[in-house]
């Protein structure tokens, strides 16, 4: 067990409650690290146990769960044992996904593209239908729940079919959750992100570059990746009567809106 498992207190001590998918890197790691920065208690969830411990750093903050959100089991169990450490959550930040298969259409494995959907599609459905169930009961009652969208939800990426079509179903689930949240105070928010600084994207500026839709290579702008973790924030700590539906945050200079 890591040093931060150790460290659980009863569900009444604990403070608000942030519940991280894909926590072990990237992104996942900058915005819980942020919340954690910021006084949070923060469930660390992902695949990879290592790389959660990473993460936590030894924040006395920090609860690890391993989930691995394609499986339906390893969801419901993680999201068992999340309620029995915390007693609630009070946002749930679904940001693990995968990039999937590369290609234009006909040179996609549908067991890619379907691979691609479970994990960003469907695995957000999952967190998010036991996240729904657990803040419809707590007292409290109420809670957010903030989706990684990308701006491929708005424009693709040429070779990118899998991943536009689930994060554009994202965008779907995301209007639906919030809509069916309103009876609970449960809010539903996507912010969606281009370009920051992680190492998936590590070559983005280099003098390769990014593929761009009239088929040339063109190094792009980044930024950094605690931008995020400060947007996320933001969304988190409105006060009940607020809420962001969508947000969209890119490099500036990015070539976003030519895309397509």
């Amino acid at each position: 067990m890591g040093e931060a498992e150790d460290r659980r207190e009863a569900p009444d001590a604990v403070g608000k409650v942030l519940v991280v998918t894909g926590a072990g890197s990237g992104i996942g790691r900058s915005v819980a690290r942020t919340f954690l920065a910021a006084g949070w208690v923060v469930v660390l969830a992902g695949r990879r146990r290592s790389a959660l411990v990473e993460t936590a750093a030894g924040e006395p903050g920090a609860r690890i769960v391993p989930v691995d959100v394609a499986d339906a089991r390893s969801v419901s169990s993680a999201f068992r044992e999340i309620e029995r450490l915390t007693g609630r959550i009070d946002v749930l930040f679904n940001n693990a996904g995968t990039f999937g298969p590369r290609g234009e259409v006909d040179e996609i494995d549908p067991v890619e593209w379907q691979r691609t959907l479970q994990v960003n599609l469907t695995g957000t459905f999952r967190c998010s239908a036991e996240a729904f169930r657990i803040m419809k009961q707590q007292r409290p009652r109420g809670g957010r729940i903030i989706n990684n969208g990308s701006i491929s939800a708005h424009a693709p990426r040429p070779l990118s079919a899998a991943y536009t079509a689930s994060k554009h179903a994202v965008t779907g689930l995301t209007r639906s959750l919030d809509l069916d949240g309103r009876p609970y105070g449960i809010t539903c928010g996507q912010i969606d992100i281009g370009n920051a600084a992680t190492e998936l994207l590590a070559g983005l500026g280099t003098d390769g570059g990014a593929l761009q839709a009239d088929g040339t290579l063109r190094p792009e702008p980044s930024f950094p990746v605690e931008e995020v973790g400060r947007a996320v924030l933001l969304m988190a700590e409105l006060p009940p009567a607020a809420t962001v539906n969508s947000i969209v945050l890119t490099a500036s200079g990015m070539p976003f809106a030519g895309r397509g």
